[in-house]
């Protein structure tokens, strides 16, 4: 039994959620768990409807309209028999998104967020599973939030392993110890009360990890739209280089560090029952893609590189000229873990702690507002930060090559960071 993920990219019209039937044929005869994220980028879409909503705009109708618009325009290609049921499922998802946003936000950001944005996954799938019951390729639609729990942390939702497990196991085995095929979405679980919850940004890897672990499957396979897991971003950098084979310890490095094509929480699951990630091409079906297992014997062989852009370099000192102590550094990091604000780079001196962190509008002030009851703060915006794994001076020399100013540089034995300005 494997259990593959398919990416907003590999179903963003109505040719790919043909692509993805093609390929789940190749695999007929199979047990599948096949989880979906939302459509192209429905994702990035629902999230501005959400901060049009809170503001109290219009266009929150109107943005609503324009996702209806491109689903119905993938919706009337697969089925152009206007009678077709898939129109009736998918009408009644868009009523429970726009009830949710006609009764008005709650005052609590991340919940409401969670309830919006989760429709995302559930129209992708209702379209995909019509689609494959009209090729003859029968497949159950699962809700994932009924076999995912988690507690109540909104937009990164901590699942309970214990009943996801019994859940996942309850739901899914009867389907696919007859051969089926189940079809769900990446993203999402819920609450013991039955409130929808998500997993955390790109969470649909995670969703399929812990498919993967809950019932014990042979492997997991995400589909991208490149042909592995390359060492650089082809967005900043012109020449990469596929790493066809690494460990679970690299992949969680690479992740954590900012690597986008896997979710950070992905490789736990995995690697605590030793179940292979294949990363492939849904382009290039036959190629070996990259394979994420135990063996670290080729993790130092090609230098990785990550790019995190609009960075913000936080210094925070103690007012009183005190030391930054660990009384300090506990009080200071409570509130980003308060805030959910992860730190991607982190350096302490005797007066002050510098952190690198993703620019956000919304909870940079709040966080600054925390800060400033005890401590100064001085920050720069517009920053990058660069991350090379198994680096030597060549590598870090060919990053640099294009002029960047480094405000701050750390290094391990394996891993060189540099938050820099580029020089116009």
């Amino acid at each position: 039994m494997k259990v593959f993920k398919f990416g907003g990219a590999s179903v963003k019209d109505a040719n790919a959620v043909r692509n993805v039937a093609r390929i789940l044929d190749e695999y007929s005869g199979e047990s599948l768990v096949v989880v979906v994220s939302a459509m192209g980028k429905t994702t990035n879409a629902l999230e501005k409807v959400m901060t049009e909503w809170y503001q109290g705009n219009s266009d929150s109708h109107n943005l609503t309209s324009e996702i209806v618009s491109y689903h119905n325009t993938i919706l009337e290609i697969l089925f152009p028999e206007k009678d077709h049921p898939v129109y009736i499922s998918f009408n009644e998802r868009i009523n429970q998104l726009q009830s949710i946003l006609l009764k008005g936000p709650s005052g609590n950001y991340d919940m409401d967020y969670d309830q919006v944005v989760s429709m995302g996954e559930i129209l992708s799938t209702v379209i995909i599973h019509e689609y494959l019951l009209s090729k003859g390729k029968p497949s159950a639609w699962v809700d994932v939030r009924d076999i995912v729990r988690t507690d109540n942390t909104w937009r990164e939702g901590k699942v309970d392993w214990d009943v996801t497990t019994s859940l996942i196991q309850k739901s899914l085995f009867p389907i696919l110890e007859k051969g089926g095929l189940v079809l769900t979405q990446g993203f999402l679980g819920s609450t013991a009360e039955g409130q929808t919850t998500t997993l955390g940004r790109e969470g649909s890897d995670y969703t399929a990890a812990i498919l993967s672990y809950g019932l014990d499957a042979e492997e997991m396979v995400i589909w991208k739209d490149v042909p592995g897991l390359l060492n650089a971003d082809p967005k900043y950098f012109s020449k990469t280089e596929k790493l066809a084979s690494i460990s679970y310890r690299e992949a969680i490095e690479l992740s954590y560090y900012g690597a986008t094509i896997i979710h950070p929480k992905t490789i736990k699951p995995l690697q605590n029952k030793s179940i292979p990630l294949s990363i492939k091409s849904f382009v290039d079906t036959a190629s070996d893609g990259t394979l994420i297992q135990e063996d670290t014997k080729s993790d130092h062989l090609i230098p990785s590189f990550i790019f995190k852009v609009d960075q913000v370099l936080l210094s925070i000192s103690p007012r009183d000229f005190s030391f930054i102590d660990e009384q300090n550094l506990s009080d200071i990091l409570a509130l980003f873990a308060d805030l959910n604000i992860h730190i991607h780079l982190m350096q302490n001196t005797a007066l002050s702690f510098s952190v690198c962190i993703d620019n956000n509008d919304r909870k940079l002030p709040l966080l600054f507002d925390a800060l400033r009851k005890n401590y100064k703060v001085r920050y720069n915006t517009g920053l990058e930060l660069i991350t090379i794994r198994h680096y030597d001076q060549p590598t870090i020399d060919r990053v640099m090559e294009d002029g960047k100013f480094i405000l701050l540089e750390m290094r391990s034995r394996a891993t060189a960071q540099f938050v820099v300005r580029p020089i116009p």
